[in-house]
């Protein structure tokens, strides 16, 4: 075998089984040795952020972690967005980036540049192979790294000639690191913090968002009195009729922290204590509120499930009975179209086992509560705020999960820094319903322009945050890339659409034309932020209506 032979081989029996590849000159013999094994599965991508993007949603819902195929460091920059977003949601992605003859660096070529240095922005694990012969090995502690715990981005750097020289040797993969759980001590000083009285609330985050460990926080919640809040952008979190209700921490930091005042004792599980996604003048960019004690049951390093499970046992919680959601729908929604309808139609209509794939931004504020009592879902969301994620998330999700329908939501501005998602998603021909927002603007940095205190009511400065002018046609993109697609405008219309969607095989688009409700207003007044107060419960809600009322 030849490098790249051997390296195929081995990712394979590794557990990596698709390949999300942009490949140039120097990977064309790991293209070739695609043909030698029929298990690894190609998928061609038109731009690196949705290579990157796609191996992020393929591993949140498989588990495991695809590979990408990037060419040279200009390929992994441009992937760079998505890699941060599985980053911080602690993905395991494994890039294989392509490089220059050993034999050639010397020369200082065009395409020539420190990768190392690009992939060390994102990656953990990072390695240029320096032979044939250690190629594999080097591939499986890759694999490995990835998986963790906790999960992470690992890149493989392969130079032409390793990849093309004979003597690649199939490498096995190394026994996997089994995660450390809470030990006792710790365990022993949360319990007895959550019955000390006083207001409490655990923080969960990536794996403390499935059903074992959801259902294990329930218990205690329903035991104690324990608050459940997840972190505000969970890289999966499993909702629906069935499951315990968690409440996401919101995405303003005045929200927040009101949602947050008064806590005693806050228990993160595979989750970051919570800051300010940005600092603003004047105010904290620490959100936990004062006097408040944190404690950390599960390490990103650690076994949340098992620690839950051993809290449980700690406060004798095994057999109480958790809240859980009941099966409950929307009303269909009429009239003229407003995102706030689009989210109800989807809570109405939304299929069994459906993954929603969430970029929606401020079109999407309401979609928790239209879809609370839903039938059982996945949500992935935006972790690491670099937007772009949803249309090559969703393709990934799709390739992970063939058998469940996919919904990828994303805002107008958001679509377009990865709009070639959907040549992919056509050749795969892939069970996506892609939803585009059209509200014609950056909307949430039209509210972020008046939140930091900048004043730009000019001309020039709101050109920067209006996208209308020339208006973009989601229809005749997604038609050019081998897509149906369709545009509404009232709420009926979207309801046939969404149906029309889910019945039809394949890729299908929406373009849903909403008006913009943040434009020139402030944030003490914008409606999407008090409609939202209708999910909260009624005391929040009030305290939150204070603090931003007039």
């Amino acid at each position: 075998m030849n490098g790249a032979q051997a390296l195929m081989k081995t990712l394979v029996d590794a557990g990596v089984e698709v390949c999300f590849s942009n490949p140039g000159t120097s990977e064309m013999h790991f293209v070739a040795a695609l043909d030698h094994e029929p298990r690894m599965r190609a998928v061609l991508t038109l731009f690196e952020g949705v290579a990157t993007g796609a191996a992020d949603g393929y591993a949140r819902m498989a588990g495991k972690p695809a590979a990408t195929l990037l060419h040279l460091g200009c390929g992994l920059g441009n992937g760079l967005a998505n890699l941060h977003n599985a980053r911080k949601g602690r993905v395991p992605v494994v890039n294989i980036v392509g490089d220059h003859a050993t034999h050639h660096v010397q020369y200082d070529a065009q395409l020539q540049s420190d990768i190392e240095t690009v992939a060390r922005n994102v990656s953990k694990w990072v390695r240029t192979s320096q032979s044939t012969a250690a190629l594999c090995q080097d591939a499986v502690e890759a694999v490995a790294a990835s998986m963790g715990p906790p999960g992470q981005v690992a890149t493989l750097i392969l130079p032409a000639d390793v990849s093309w020289s004979e003597g690649g040797v199939p490498a096995p993969m190394p026994t996997l690191t089994v995660p450390p759980v809470a030990d006792d001590a710790v365990v022993a000083t949360i319990a007895k913090a959550l019955q000390g009285g006083g207001k409490t609330a655990f923080l969960l985050g990536a794996r403390a968002l499935r059903e074992p460990a959801l259902m294990a926080a329930a218990r205690i919640a329903a035991k104690t009195g324990t608050k459940l809040y997840a972190e505000v952008f969970p890289t999966r979190i499993e909702r629906g009729a069935g499951l315990p209700h968690v409440e996401r921490i919101a995405y303003l930091a005045e929200l927040a922290s009101t949602q947050l005042a008064g806590l005693k004792h806050l228990v993160l599980v595979d989750a970051k204590s919570p800051v300010s996604f940005f600092a603003y003048p004047g105010k904290p960019s620490d959100l936990v509120p004062e006097g408040c004690t944190v404690h950390r049951l599960a390490t990103y390093e650690q076994d949340a499930v098992a620690g839950l499970d051993k809290l449980v046992a700690a406060l004798g919680a095994q057999d109480v009975q958790p809240e859980l959601q009941t099966p409950q729908r929307p009303e269909r929604p009429s009239g003229e179209l407003s995102a706030e309808k689009v989210c109800q139609a989807i809570g109405a209509l939304l299929p069994e086992r459906a993954i929603i794939v969430d970029e929606a931004q401020t079109s999407g504020v309401k979609l928790p509560t239209f879809t609370r009592g839903a039938p059982r879902h996945d949500v992935i969301t935006l972790t690491g705020g670099a937007i772009g994620q949803s249309l090559p998330n969703a393709v990934g999700a799709a390739i992970a999960c063939p058998d469940r329908p996919v919904l990828a939501l994303v805002g107008d501005g958001s679509a377009m820094y990865t709009i070639q998602a959907l040549w992919t998603m056509a050749r795969e021909k892939l069970n996506v319903t892609t939803v585009i927002f059209n509200n014609k603007a950056y909307a949430i940095l039209n509210m972020e322009l008046q939140r930091v205190g900048a004043t730009g009511k000019g001309d020039k400065a709101r050109s920067q945050l209006d996208i209308g002018n020339p208006g973009l046609d989601f229809v005749q993109l997604a038609q050019g890339m081998g897509v149906q697609a369709v545009r509404v405008t009232t709420a009926e219309e979207f309801n046939r659409a969404l149906e029309q969607a889910l019945r039809t095989p394949g890729p299908f688009l929406i373009e849903a034309v909403v008006p913009n409700a943040y434009t020139g207003l402030k944030l003490k007044v914008l409606p999407h932020v008090l409609n939202a107060l209708g999910s909260l419960p009624q005391p929040l809600a009030q305290a939150i209506k204070r603090k931003v009322a007039p």
